[in-house]
């Protein structure tokens, strides 16, 4: 059962650091203040608390400035709570989820745009308080019911009353207590989740002076979270509780894995042709601006690519997995790490000779799948793919990363060359009129297919990472769909910024004495594909205008249909033949023009367009 707290979405602001923290307030309200007041000696302020066995009076919790807290409904006295900062409520969205027992409470935070620059958009926080009890698992909350992963980040902690090995490796354990525990952490192991304490920092120190302090507070972290956990630490001091306050903190890693990309190929195309043939653009604004017309078509493209990618699978289920993967392996590794976690807690000959023989079957395993994989690659390979099995069994050449004085991490470098290569010029001059012009053609769905013909499938793709195949699919299923969508751009002159983002590929040029200057590299741009078809139209119209308008000399032959490199040859052996025959001596001066199309003037070249009588939507 969920219980919405806010609707908030906006997450334009970015927190530095999430952190969060736990404690086990023995319901007191002194130990609840203390704690609270302690916060101001964290760098950042928590952002949720999760505390167990909270005071209560009439199961009311007390309040305190900054926070919201929420705890399970009645009947019964609370025993767990979560305080969520207002800083936190008024940014993102959040949701309190109820569980069937009292003892466990989760949040979930939302952010359409994506948590800790990843693209999970939902984190979950749950906090528990295991309670001992006479019957199996003896504990009022079972593993099961803990450690049932969902596929977003998700982090469990609390006061579990366990005693185990791994967070407490000095304590001596009976073999009750080891039995319990196990369980627990077998059960978090296998889902899988990774144990966040710090092995032999202690969470609980008892009043009295015979019992030995102990681990009792857990804290543990599914695969999708376990990235963006920064440190778990106990910096707080002491708020009169047997039980220390434990800070996890969470933000992004230094370097961001890449998110899993479509499987394009297989993408389920009668589905897809379901969903488009119910689907509609939105209608243009009427009185369009430049801003109006980039969000119509930020949408109406967004709408569409979501179709798509629903529709395709992930090509890796994680940014780790490997394609030779199989669930088998899955399982021979789980049977190897927990024969191995048993022969670290009783290293007797028996447990040994276990680990030995699931290792050997585990790492057998992995080879005959590799074996197996690169084997069906090879009965499959294409003359255009026996350059990739070239490459897996070669290796690649190591790449040169720049070394450019002055720049001594990757952001200064990656400053450093877009001011070489995409030196700053003065913004365009801003749009006279915003009209739908009278001399403009509508786009037909011919001039789309063609603009598709001259594509090819196996072009890389910009930031949407949709490749031709997958519109040209589209095209075939709705003809008239690409058109409605580009047609409104060409209509009114304009290009939304959204298509003129790109990826930016930095590569070496091979041969070079060394690599500390710019020059010494070259930047592949990748736009989207979908503007890149719009270019295609465009060029295609300026091209058939630029022979009637007389703005190509007669003797171009690059950038031409029909004319080649060879036509160019042909014509420079006439003239030379021709000379000869007058008893001529020929010379041929061959010019290269460095950086020739980057250092156009655009306006010269606008006002040359507009005399020669160009359309004025392919102008502007």
């Amino acid at each position: 059962m969920e219980n919405f707290f806010t609707r908030y979405t906006d997450s334009s602001a970015v927190f530095p650091s999430f952190p969060i923290v736990q404690h086990n307030c023995l319901g007191s309200w002194d130990v609840f203040l203390s704690l609270f007041h302690s916060f101001t000696m964290l760098p950042h302020p928590p952002l949720l608390v999760a505390i167990q066995d909270p005071p209560s009076r009439r199961s009311v919790l007390p309040r305190f400035p900054g926070f919201m807290s929420f705890t399970p409904p009645p009947p019964g006295r609370p025993r767990v709570a979560i305080y969520v900062s207002r800083t936190l409520n008024q940014h993102l969205s959040c949701s309190t989820v109820f569980h069937e027992s009292s003892e466990m409470l989760s949040v979930d935070v939302f952010s359409p745009e994506g948590l800790f620059g990843s693209p999970h958009r939902s984190l979950r926080v749950t906090s528990v308080y295991l309670l001992r009890t006479n019957r199996p698992p003896y504990r009022s909350i079972s593993p099961e019911r803990l450690f049932s992963p969902p596929p977003y980040p998700h982090l469990v902690l609390g006061d579990f009353n366990l005693h185990h090995p791994l967070a407490d490796p000095c304590r001596s354990l009976s073999e009750r207590e080891f039995t319990i525990s196990t369980r627990y952490f077998d059960a978090a192991f296998d889902a899988p989740y990774h144990h966040l304490n710090t092995p032999g920092v202690y969470t609980w120190f008892p009043f009295d002076t015979i019992s030995r302090p102990s681990v009792l507070d857990l804290s543990f972290a599914n695969t999708a979270l376990s990235s963006f956990v920064s440190s778990w630490d106990t910096p707080l001091p002491s708020t009169g509780s047997d039980h220390v306050p434990c800070v996890i903190t969470l933000r992004p890693p230094a370097i961001m894995l890449p998110p899993p990309t479509p499987h394009w190929t297989l993408l389920d195309l009668d589905a897809v042709g379901k969903a488009l043939a119910t689907f509609t653009t939105l209608p243009c604004p009427a009185r369009p601006t430049p801003s109006s017309m980039s969000r119509w078509f930020d949408i109406s493209s967004t709408c569409l690519t979501s179709i798509l990618t629903s529709h395709a699978p992930s090509k890796r289920p994680c940014p780790r997995s490997k394609p030779w993967w199989s669930p088998r392996l899955s399982s021979l590794r789980r049977e190897y790490h927990r024969f191995a976690r048993i022969s670290r807690l009783d290293p007797s000959p028996l447990n040994w000779s276990n680990v030995r023989s699931s290792r050997r079957t585990y790492f057998k395993a992995i080879a005959s799948a590799k074996k197996a994989h690169w084997s069906d690659f090879l009965s499959l390979a294409t003359p255009r793919s026996v350059w990739t099995a070239k490459r897996f069994a070669f290796g690649r050449p190591p790449q040169r990363f720049p070394d450019l004085p002055g720049a001594s991490d990757p952001a200064e470098v990656a400053e450093t060359l877009l001011r070489h290569f995409f030196p700053s010029k003065p913004p365009p001059p801003p749009l006279l009129r915003f009209t739908r012009y009278e001399d403009y053609t509508p786009l037909t769905s011919e001039e789309v297919s063609r603009a598709l013909s001259k594509s090819s499938n196996t072009s890389a793709s910009g930031p949407d990472h949709i490749p031709y195949s997958v519109w040209k699919s589209v095209h075939r299923i709705r003809p008239s769909l690409l058109p409605s969508l580009l047609d409104p751009l060409l209509a009114h002159g304009f290009h939304p910024p959204s298509l003129k983002k790109a990826l930016g590929i930095v590569l070496d040029k091979p041969g070079k004495p060394s690599y500390d200057s710019p020059s010494s590299f070259r930047v592949i741009v990748l736009l989207r594909t979908l503007s890149k078809i719009l270019e295609r139209v465009v060029a295609s119209r300026l091209s058939a205008q630029a022979t009637i308008c007389s703005l190509i000399h007669p003797l171009q032959c690059g950038s031409l249909p029909g004319r080649s490199t060879a036509d160019a040859a042909l014509v420079l052996h006439h003239y030379v033949e021709s000379f000869h025959r007058l008893r001529y001596k020929v010379s041929t001066l061959f010019l290269d023009v460095k950086g020739g199309f980057d250092n156009v003037e655009s306006p010269s070249l606008l006002s040359l367009l507009r005399r020669k009588g160009v359309s004025p939507y392919l102008v502007q």
